[in-house]
């Protein structure tokens, strides 16, 4: 990202690194919540440790060769690990079944293989690791036997929303820096800057980070947003679980649904999300993702017993954690709102 771009929330972190990047340990862990920044902040250091020009806390130039280098994607010292699916500009064809959504061991074998010989450009070599999370028992084990014998002036970066799902032993040798979501003013005001109409809803329903609503909004977010509203807030009074399961079935598969990210996953977190502010709702609470809508769900719970929205929370968590890979989408979205409607219904 450009410096004129730079988010103002990773300045912090960018000055604390950078103010002693000679003294860099060889593996760091950025973490944080999805959308907050952790992959801007791990490029832009990557950048600036290979970069030969830059100084103190300035930011890569991107004009001396190594730069040059680096932006037209051929930097022979700069390395990134992550899923197949994950990996973008990749020719799918001849690709049989659906891209790995694991970090491989042959491609960390590929990068210490790499990694044996000098460095082309004889300065720094960099290997971001996103999602660190993402890598299979395997390729962990492997990576940890790395960290214990880096190779000499090569950074590691790992990067992880999920820093629990990483082996303990990999986490003590690598130095930690955790990025929070910025105050939700500045969010506000940094999308207002780049032209994100409803970022205050966008920023409630994801959590707060704003590099996720600014990579949503582009997808008809808003419009994506209203019509799950409609839908879900609909189902037990004026249609029924079964019809709603059909129209994103349809969804899901259309144009539209595709250029909008929807897919099980994102509907039922979406879900998800609705059922924690429904709970909240019957608690007393305020709304945490549809603060918007906290009229509708009290509504919605005034006679719903709390014992019978949790069942519901619960259900549909059960359903998010295989929403990846549904064996019938159909069938699953049925299963999942059926279970919705007779939360909220008499």
């Amino acid at each position: 990202m450009n410096a004129p771009e730079w988010p103002q929330w990773l300045q912090a972190p960018w000055s604390q690194l950078c103010g002693g990047i000679q003294r860099l340990p060889h593996a760091l862990l950025f973490t944080g919540p999805p959308g907050v920044g952790k992959r801007h902040l791990a490029e832009a250091l990557a950048a600036r440790l290979l970069c030969t020009r830059a100084q103190a806390l300035e930011h890569a130039c991107g004009q001396c060769e190594a730069c040059r280098l680096r932006l037209s994607g051929n930097h022979p010292d700069c390395f990134v690990l992550a899923p197949e699916s994950a990996r973008e500009g990749e020719d799918a064809a001849g690709r049989k079944g659906k891209p790995s959504t694991q970090i491989v061991i042959d491609d960390l074998r590929a990068v210490q293989a790499a990694l044996e010989v000098t460095a082309h450009q004889g300065g720094r070599r960099t290997v971001i690791v996103d999602p660190a999370d993402a890598m299979n028992p395997f390729t962990a084990n492997a990576l940890l036997k790395l960290l214990e014998e880096p190779p000499r002036d090569t950074h590691l970066i790992l990067v992880s929303a999920r820093p629990r799902q990483l082996l303990p032993t990999l986490i003590s040798r690598c130095r930690q820096l955790a990025i929070a979501n910025p105050d939700p003013a500045q969010a506000a005001a940094w999308l207002a800057g780049r032209g994100v109409d409803g970022a205050e809803a966008l920023l409630a329903l994801l959590g707060g980070s704003p590099l996720a609503v600014a990579a949503m909004a582009g997808q008809g977010a808003n419009e994506a947003v209203a019509r799950f509203v409609a839908d879900i807030a609909a189902i037990g009074s004026e249609i029924d679980a079964i019809e709603v399961a059909g129209r994103w079935e349809a969804w899901n598969r259309s144009r539209e649904g595709q250029q909008a990210g929807i897919d099980m996953a994102r509907l039922s977190d979406w879900l998800l999300r609705w059922c924690w502010d429904l709970v909240a709702s019957k608690s007393g609470l305020p709304n945490r993702y549809f603060p918007a809508q906290a009229g509708l769900m009290a509504g919605l719970v005034a006679a719903r017993p709390l014992p019978r929205l949790l069942d519901c929370y619960n259900d549909i968590g059960q359903a998010r954690r295989s929403a990846h890979h549904p064996l019938n989408l159909r069938l699953a979205l049925e299963d999942m709102l059926l279970n919705y409607q007779r939360a909220v219904s008499g």
